[in-house]
């Protein structure tokens, strides 16, 4: 099983300089991983140093609370797309979900995901699975299935949960074919990481990929 080539090797902390995004762009390359998942501001410096290399800049997208506003997740795409990234990982309005207030969570994904997709962009949605209850977390992947996203992502690390092979298990289940699972937060080991990909992961976000 080819780990490197189905994982984002991620840095999202807020103190990582640009040395430190430099250092993970030249480990991506040496280990052929699939993309490097930054955040927004250090795009421009890691599309830069991967040009050439066959290695996508994946970028958080209202990260981490998912709390800003749609038309703000909107041109923070455009500027991804701008500053030569070529994914973004959108956080849903956990705020919206945990309301029931699921019109307003479509629309705000459905804005996203057309913004990127118009401007050539693989669009991830963030659900946060572990401050989401099951029912909940069945109706955002049946939103996200038509939202028409090219994957539902578990978590963005920063909410005290991460990925777990039953979520992983139970998105793939309700999202069906047309939509990818990548699994992010808390995969620390290989054998984890197999156990993600055996429930149905299709991607994998993490910090410790070496």
């Amino acid at each position: 099983m080819n780990i490197a080539g189905i994982t984002d090797h991620t840095l999202l902390k807020p103190q990582a300089t640009e040395k430190d995004i430099v250092a993970l762009c030249h480990e991506a390359q040496q280990h052929k991983f699939a993309t490097v998942c930054v955040n927004p501001t250090y795009v421009q410096t890691a599309a830069k140093v991967l040009h050439g290399t066959g290695i996508g800049v994946a970028a958080v997208v209202g990260f981490p609370l998912g709390a800003t506003f749609t038309e703000s997740k909107v041109q923070e795409v455009f500027m991804v797309k701008a500053h030569g990234g070529k994914e973004v990982d959108m956080v849903i309005n956990i705020g919206w979900a945990k309301s029931g207030n699921w019109e307003a969570v479509e629309q705000d994904i459905v804005r996203v995901v057309e913004a990127a997709h118009g401007c050539g962009l693989l669009c991830k949605v963030i659900i946060e699975t572990c401050l989401l209850t099951e029912e909940e977390k069945k109706t955002v992947a049946e939103i996200v299935k038509r939202a028409g996203a090219d994957y539902i992502k578990t978590s963005t690390g920063f909410a005290g949960g991460g990925a777990t092979v039953e979520d992983v298990r139970n998105l793939k289940a309700w999202v069906g074919e047309g939509v990818k699972v990548k699994a992010s937060g808390a995969i620390r080991t290989r054998e984890f990481a197999l156990e993600l990909i055996e429930a149905g992961a299709e991607r994998l976000g993490t910090s410790a990929i070496l």
